[in-house]
This record gives structure tokens, sequence and C-alpha cells, in this order.
């Protein structure tokens, strides 16, 4: 999910392409009537979208392993308005696959093929020592003998039910998926990648952004009308993609006291509760066309894990031109808010219809999910209630 970028063809075409995010909403937001003309002229773009958004995240990782093509094609058939298809990784001969993390070891089999095991090592991860297996240590095609597997099998063990059924996939393999899609099903497919540590693989000499820019402009996906939204945690990763591409992009932000790790690796004191400040938003502004927040920015929780105080952020971003589309809702216990919860059962559900409804009544624009279904339905009760 997200990260930032400076510019490419002038502030002009990116401020228009943040008008044509807010879409619809642009009038509820305050758009200048000339800015709202501009956007009708031309067309599509993320304003063709459903508000809010329902983003199946790493496909419908409640029900399938997650970043498989079983994950993304049921978050379609659940009625998902864009796919989260692709945390992006590089292989050790430079391709782009599809992994929540480079450490594979909890989302493949890789464990049960002796002939890896001399590939499980330790590094140091965003400055967090792990230890496992990494993509940057396989070529592409050993990593096509692998299989998903669920990757937190306590929360979703109905999921291991469907361990070894699927490979990773590849970026560009989900861009053409991605088509065959569009018209199978008479109706264009959103994917939403993300590019992952952009910053620990460009000092392993696999740069990710360029990658990734590559990929669009082959397949006629690099414009800012294209069904790809690019996004990340490293706000300079998206500052270089938007030299590279015109795609809408957007920064991820974790918890208010984190700080992200290109920050951190260019000794940036700034924090995230620095870049959701009115000043931190019109600068990501400058850039990108919306946020990523952890659902905490937009509503804190109480050290029991209850819901605190609703913030400015959602107010505060639009004011700029920003959407958000905040992570992660899940329906199992553990992930909800206290109030929200139906037993202690790790993988039991709680009332996360009434969750939902708290968080879309805060004005956001669209929300990652784990349960498209589950989201859908709280959708249509949010709006025609």
């Amino acid at each position: 999910m997200g990260t930032q970028d400076e510019q490419r063809d002038g502030t002009g075409r990116r401020a228009l392409l943040g008008a044509a995010v807010l879409g619809a909403g642009g009038a509820v937001l305050g758009l200048s009537g000339t800015a709202r003309a501009a956007e009708a002229h031309h067309g599509g773009g993320l304003r063709s979208l459903p508000k809010p958004t329902i983003i199946g995240h790493r496909g419908t990782a409640g029900y399938r392993p997650e970043h498989t093509f079983g994950s993304y094609e049921l978050a379609l058939d659940l009625g998902a308005d864009v796919v989260e298809a692709g945390d992006l990784c590089p292989t050790k001969d430079g391709h782009l696959v599809c992994r929540h993390e480079p450490e594979i070891g909890g989302t493949t089999d890789v464990a049960d093929h002796p002939e890896f095991a001399g590939r499980k090592t330790t590094k140091v991860l965003d400055g967090v020592p792990t230890t496992g297996w990494f993509t940057e240590d396989f070529t592409l095609a050993e990593l096509k003998t692998l299989r998903a597997v669920e990757r937190i099998p306590a929360n979703r063990p109905h999921n291991t039910l469907y361990n070894g059924r699927w490979e990773i996939p590849t970026f560009e393999e989900v861009l053409k998926w991605q088509d065959e899609q569009t018209r199978t099903r008479g109706k264009q497919v959103w994917i939403y990648p993300e590019t992952k540590h952009p910053t620990y693989f460009r000092k392993l000499g696999l740069g990710v952004e360029e990658r990734v820019a590559k990929l669009l402009r082959k397949h006629g996906k690099d414009r800012r009308n294209s069904p790809v939204i690019v996004q990340s945690f490293e706000p300079t990763s998206i500052q270089k993609l938007n030299t590279l591409i015109d795609n809408p992009l957007v920064v991820l932000l974790s918890t208010a006291d984190s700080r992200p790790y290109d920050f951190v690796a260019t000794g940036d004191p700034r924090t995230v509760a620095d870049l959701i400040t009115p000043k931190g938003l019109r600068e990501i502004a400058g850039y990108a066309q919306g946020i990523g927040p952890t659902l905490d920015l937009v509503i804190t929780k109480n050290a029991d894990g209850s819901l605190g105080e609703r913030t400015t952020l959602v107010a505060d971003a639009h004011k700029v031109g920003l959407v958000l589309h905040p992570y992660t809702m899940r329906n199992e216990n553990p992930f909800l808010p206290l109030e929200f919860r139906k037993g202690s059962d790790a993988d039991g559900y709680g009332d996360a219809f009434g969750a939902f409804a708290t968080y879309f009544a805060t004005g956001i624009d669209g929300v990652f999910t784990d349960n498209a279904d589950t989201a859908l339905l709280a959708r249509a009760d949010f709006v025609n209630g």
C-alpha cells in the first residue's frame, strides 16, 4: 500500500489527476466547477469506482491463501471493486513476484523443499533481523516450483484446505490476467499493487520502481486513467514513481509513532504523525492522489482495543484533495475493535457489519478488506440506510 514522489508533467497535470481521484465526491468536497469540468472531459479513472470503494486485500485473503490467482479471482467473484493484486518483490533474476513479504517461509511450502534448505538465512529487513527464505535468493524458475500456503492458520484454519493449490504469480502474469478477466467479465478489472521494501531492494541492486514502470508501460497501463493504482509505505518510492508513470499513487501510513523506513535510512526524523498534519498532507498531495492509513489513524484505539476518538484525518486529507483507503477490515475477532468482538475464538467472526458501518461513517473513500462479500453488504446497508 503506498509511497511518495515528485512530478513528471507539471503540477497542473497532477492536480487534475487528484481531482479525478475524488470523482463523484468532488462536489461534496468542494471541487471547483473548472476542476469538475476538466475531470468530466478526461473521463474514466478512479472516479468510475463506487464509493466507498471495496478493495480486496491480497485478493480475498479471508477465504484463500493470499496473493494467488485463486484469491484474486474469488475477490472478483464476490464483487470487490479493486483487487490488491501484487505486493511486489524482486527475484534474483529481476522478475517481480507477488508475495506479502520478501521472506516466503510463512506464505509458501519452501520449507518442505529439501533442495532449498541451504537457502534459509537471517537478514536485516528494514532494521529487523528476519530468518527464512527470501525472494531475492531465488530465480523465478525456482520460485515457480513452490506453492502458496495460508499465512495465519490459527485465525483461518479453513484456508489451509487450499494449501498447495496455487503457484506464486508474477506481476506480468497479473497484468495479463487483468486483461483476461476484464474481457471475460465484461467489466474493467482494477488492481492495486504495492512496492515492497523498496529501500531494501534498491541496496541489493534490485530497484522496484523502475521494474514496475517498465511493465506498466509495456502493457499500456502507465497513464492517469489506467486501472492500476500503485501504493507504498515509503514516500520516496511514490515520489520516484511519480517521475516514471502517470498512474494514481497512494502513500501508505502505519502507526502515528512509526517512521517510514526510507526516512530511517536517510536520517529524516519525521514520523507518520508529521505526515498526517495539514502541512504533511499538503506535501503528499504534491506527488500522490491518496493515502492508505491504518484504521487506527481514522479512529484511535484505547489500550484495551476499544475504539477511541475520531480524528480529523479524513477531513484534513479531503481538504487537500487526497482520497483515503484505510486498511484492513477483517471479520475475525482478533482483528476487530473490542466492542465488535463476539466470544474469544481466534477464528470466530465478530460483528464485522457494525465495524464497517462505524468506519464508513467517518467519510473514508474506500477500505481494504479480507472479506469482500461482507464489505459489499455493509456498503449496501450504509448507502441505502
